[in-house]
């Protein structure tokens, strides 16, 4: 009986942070360009960062790159942005506060950096996590759209 009740409790909670969630999206011209996922301009490198998860896709959150916001994210969703080579912070809000991705980027690589939902003790959070290539190639292909840069 306890288990069905916590398979009842959970089902809900699932299926209350999920769902749709719109963010502004960039042209699609420029997201079938991104998706050839071309070499960043001589001297920079390229930041994929994408959202492709099952759990709370209702949720929007927050992305900024060295403190300053790419945007909102959804589930589907990717940001493209090129960057200077060197260190670099990718911040996600989350419940209690930001969690934190530092990397080091070369020049001429493209980098791919997933953003995850995890449970909360109140709301839904979020982490970040660097990907291989192979890898973030196929999820950025797998996205929607490419949201617009704020």
């Amino acid at each position: 009986m306890f288990r069905n009740v916590i398979a009842g409790v959970m089902l809900l909670l699932t299926l209350g942070v999920s769902g749709c969630a719109s963010v502004p999206m960039g042209p699609s011209e420029e997201d079938l360009a991104l998706k050839q996922f071309p070499a960043p301009p001589e001297n920079m490198a390229g930041l994929y960062v994408y959202r492709d998860s099952f759990m709370g896709q209702a949720l929007k959150k927050t992305v900024a790159l060295d403190g300053k916001t790419l945007g909102e994210t959804a589930n589907g969703i990717y940001f493209y942005k090129v960057i200077s080579p060197g260190k670099h912070t990718l911040a996600t809000e989350s419940e209690f506060s930001d969690n934190l991705l530092s990397f080091e980027a070369d020049a001429d690589k493209n980098y791919f950096v997933e953003q995850y939902m995890k449970m909360g003790v109140f709301v839904g959070g979020a982490g970040l996590k660097m990907i291989d290539e192979t890898t973030g190639m196929s999820a950025v292909r797998e996205c929607c759209r490419l949201a617009a840069s704020q």
